[in-house]
C-alpha cells in the first residue's frame, strides 16, 4: 500500500464548494444506510432459511473474482480489475469528502495492491484521524460511515441511467435479438429438466412450443404460465427438445427448467457492410462493462451494510445506533451479538457451495 496526499485537495475543495448540498446528502445517506442493512438483514435471513429447507436451492451471495468455479459470481478479468478499481475510489474517496465536510482530518489516500503471486487487486484508501473522528457527534461519524455506500448505490443508478438512455438505443441500432442463450445450469445435489433433456450450455433457444422467442423477456412471459408436469417443447440452434417440467425451487407451483439464460444478438447486415465487427464488439465490451458496473456497485455497495463488527461501515453505523440506545457497555454487547450472528450468515451463504459438497460426499 502506497500512502499519498492525492486526491486530498480535490476532496477538501468539494467539501467547500457544496456543503450545505453534501450536508442534505449525507442525511440522505444515513437513512439509506439504515434501510440498506435492514434489507440486507433480511436478505441474509431469507437465503440461510431457502438454503436449509429447499434442497435445490441456490445461495444469493457469492465471492466476485476473476475465475470461473462453483459458489463464484465470475467476472472477465479486466472487468473484474477497473470495476473493483471505480468502485473503491467512488467509495473511499465520499469517505474524505464527507470527512473533510465536518473538518475531520484525512490523514492520508492511497493506492495498493493485493498481492497473490503478483499484485492483481487493486485498492484504494483514505485514512482518517480516528481519535478525532470518535469525538465527533454521532450523526456526523454516521454520516462519514454512511457515505462509501451511499456514493456506490447512486454511482451504480447513474450508470443504470447511461445504460437506459445511451447504451440500449445505440445497441437497438446495431444488434438484432435472435435468442437466448444457455450458460450454464442450476448446481445443487440433483439435476433439472433441461440438463437431464441433454441440452448444453452454449446452446440458443429459438422457440417454445413452436413460439419464436427472439429475447429473454419473451422467454419469461412464456415459461411464468408453465406448471410442473407440463410438457413443452424447445426448440434450439441444435435440435428439439421434449421436456416435462419441474417445480421451481422458489415457487412449486411454477414451471421449472433449472437454466441460466443470457440474451443472444447478433450484428445488423447493414452495420456488418459498413463498420464490420469492430465496432460492435468494441460496443459489446463496453456495453458488458457497464453491466458489471452496475452490479458490483450495487451489490458490493448494500454488502458493506451488513452489520459486520468493525470490518464493514454497517458494523460501526449500527455500533453508533447501540450507543445511542443502550448504555455503551450494553450497547457494544448486543453489536458484538449482532455481528456473530451475521458473520455466520454471511460464511453460511458464502459456503454453502461447498457445504452441500461435503454433505453429498458423507
Amino acid at each position: 500500500m502506497y500512502k499519498t496526499k492525492l486526491g486530498l485537495k480535490s476532496m477538501d475543495r468539494m467539501a467547500k464548494k457544496h456543503p450545505k448540498f453534501l450536508k442534505y446528502l449525507a442525511y440522505a445517506g444515513i437513512v439509506i444506510g439504515f434501510l440498506g442493512m435492514v434489507a440486507m438483514c433480511v436478505i441474509l435471513i431469507q437465503n440461510f432459511y431457502s438454503l436449509v429447507t429447499k434442497p435445490a436451492a441456490v445461495s444469493g451471495l457469492m465471492m466476485v473474482l476473476p475465475f470461473e468455479a462453483e459458489g463464484i459470481f465470475y467476472v472477465p478479468f479486466f472487468y473484474w480489475i477497473i470495476s473493483i478499481f471505480l468502485l473503491i475510489l467512488v467509495h473511499e474517496f465520499s469517505h474524505g469528502v464527507i470527512a473533510s465536510l465536518y473538518k475531520i482530518k484525512v490523514k492520508s489516500s492511497g493506492l495498493g495492491f493485493l498481492n497473490i503471486f503478483i499484485p492483481v487487486i487493486p485498492l484504494a484508501f483514505v485514512e482518517l484521524d480516528e481519535k478525532e473522528l470518535r469525538k465527533r457527534p454521532k450523526i456526523q461519524q454516521l454520516s462519514v460511515f454512511a457515505a462509501g455506500s451511499f456514493s456506490n448505490i447512486i454511482f451504480a443508478f447513474v450508470v443504470l441511467a447511461i445504460m437506459v438512455l445511451v447504451m440500449v438505443p445505440i445497441s437497438n441500432a446495431v444488434f438484432n435479438n435472435n435468442g437466448v442463450l444457455v450458460t450454464g445450469f442450476t448446481p445443487g445435489n440433483e439435476t433439472f429438466p433441461a440438463e437431464n433433456a441433454g441440452i448444453t450450455e452454449n446452446e440458443l433457444i429459438i422457440g417454445i412450443d413452436n413460439v419464436p422467442i427472439r429475447t429473454v423477456e419473451n422467454f419469461t412471459e412464456i415459461m411464468q404460465n408453465k406448471t410442473p408436469g407440463e410438457s413443452v417443447v424447445i426448440t434450439t440452434n441444435v435440435t428439439n427438445y421434449n421436456i416435462t417440467l419441474a417445480g421451481s425451487p422458489d415457487n412449486e407451483s411454477r414451471g421449472y427448467l433449472g437454466i441460466y439464460l443470457t440474451q443472444n444478438q447478433e450484428i445488423k447486415e447493414n452495420i456488418l457492410q459498413k463498420y464490420g465487427k469492430i465496432l460492435p464488439d468494441i460496443l459489446l465490451w463496453i456495453s458488458g462493462l457497464f453491466y458489471c458496473l452496475l452490479i458490483l456497485n450495487l451489490g458490493i455497495g448494500l454488502f458493506n451494510l451488513v452489520p459486520l463488527g468493525p470490518i464493514l461501515d454497517g458494523g460501526r453505523m449500527l455500533q453508533l445506533l447501540m450507543h445511542k440506545l443502550f448504555k455503551k457497555k450494553i450497547g457494544d454487547r448486543i453489536w458484538k451479538a449482532i455481528s456473530l450472528v451475521f458473520l455466520g450468515l454471511v460464511l453460511i451463504n458464502v459456503l454453502w457451495p461447498f457445504i452441500q459438497n461435503i454433505i453429498g460426499f458423507f
